[in-house]
């Protein structure tokens, strides 16, 4: 062995040695370890029931004849599965035709138009968030003190505090209360997931901002710029690409949501979802879950190409 590498051993060795060691790190795992055998042995979850044989029944019946569509069950049973294709096309086009092509735009326009409002209402919001800006003298290097800094301090924490607001309640809850007011239709999910996206998209943002160099916008300030001019033409540039990263990240998010949404009786993919799983045609269902994942698909597509488009334009 070389004396490099044996170097190179030893120095490792000595990084492990003064590597920093938190006891709170230590106490979690063991402290979640231990909480995870104890829900394993308790007796509240048995495992042995997971495996049953009336389980594994169950499984095999919904994989060879539950999940199996309708057409090839007749097919496979009559003609011993011939023209197959033919006929999983024909019935893949019939429930798109009929139901899968509305639900599929539906569901993504509702995304769309949600992840829109909430982004536009969370760079709004990011401003009176960000206790940097929030002061007497935006990013300066020590924060004033005195009377006149409070009313800053208060305007900012309370913003903040909405925020948590918006983002604590879940998507669920605020769909159920806009049915109430609105009655059936897409809105109740479009403001739902706009207003819980807002006060995540809103966090987000505001800590961006907090965390940007404040040398330029001091700079900017010092020139005589108002606390609106640096937030328009130093702060956005700066923290753009961050922001659309978040608001990419959520968009995803709000298109699985949209189509989860659809069970409360919003006419989304999530809606067929639940009205084949009510009327036991799994086969239907597995299909529109499958419209929802290459829905999801699609999202993540355009969200990475976004990306790597700001990136190569940096």
């Amino acid at each position: 062995m070389s004396a490099s590498h044996i170097d190179r051993r030893a120095e490792v060795v000595r990084l492990r040695a003064e590597r920093p060691r938190s006891l709170t790190v230590r106490f979690s795992l063991v402290f979640f370890c231990a909480l995870a055998v104890f829900a394993w042995v308790s007796g509240e979850i048995d495992a042995v029931d997971f495996l049953s044989k009336r389980r594994r029944a169950n499984v095999e019946r919904f994989l060879e004849q539950d999940v199996l569509p309708y057409p090839l069950r007749e097919s496979v049973r009559t003609e011993g599965g011939g023209g197959t294709l033919e006929l999983l096309w024909s019935w893949v086009a019939e429930l798109w035709t009929d139901r899968g092509a509305d639900a599929f735009w539906t569901t993504l326009w509702i995304s769309t138009l949600a992840i829109v409002l909430a982004g536009v209402s969370a760079v709004i919001l990011s401003a009176p968030a960000a206790r940097t800006l929030m002061r007497t003298e935006p990013f300066a290097r020590t924060p004033a003190r005195g009377a006149g800094e409070w009313p800053w301090r208060i305007c900012a924490e309370a913003v903040r505090f909405s925020l948590v607001g918006l983002r604590a309640i879940p998507e669920f809850v605020w769909a159920f209360l806009f049915l109430a007011l609105f009655g059936p239709g897409a809105w109740p999910a479009i403001l739902a997931l706009a207003i819980h996206n807002a006060g995540i998209l809103g966090r987000l943002n505001a800590d961006t901002v907090e965390n940007l160099d404040g040398g330029p916008l001091r700079a900017l300030r010092s020139l005589g710029a108002s606390r609106r001019q640096v937030f328009g033409l130093a702060i956005l540039p700066l923290a753009l690409s961050r922001f659309l990263l978040y608001f990419f990240y959520r968009f995803e998010t709000c298109v699985r949501e949209a189509t989860v949404l659809g069970m409360l009786g919003i006419v989304s993919l999530g809606y067929w979802i639940q009205d084949a799983r009510a009327r036991q045609r799994y086969d239907e269902m597995v299909l529109f879950v499958v419209l929802g994942a290459l829905l999801v698909l699609v999202a993540d597509v355009l969200s990475q190409l976004a990306r790597a488009a700001l990136r190569r334009a940096r």
